[in-house]
């Protein structure tokens, strides 16, 4: 017969890692910035000198 009892040694359950989480990652927050700072390059362009 199976054991089906749970152990004091089992991992915790995963926490829920919600949208804060996910911006704070490097790779997001690089393109991130370099997708902002194209709009506002290309809104100063048209500001400016168009």
């Amino acid at each position: 017969m199976l054991d089906t009892t749970q152990s004091d040694t089992a991992a915790p359950p995963e926490e829920r890692r919600g949208c804060l989480f996910a911006l704070s990652q490097p790779p997001l927050m690089i393109f991130l910035a370099v997708i902002g700072c194209l709009l506002l390059m290309a809104s100063l362009h048209d500001l400016l000198l168009l």
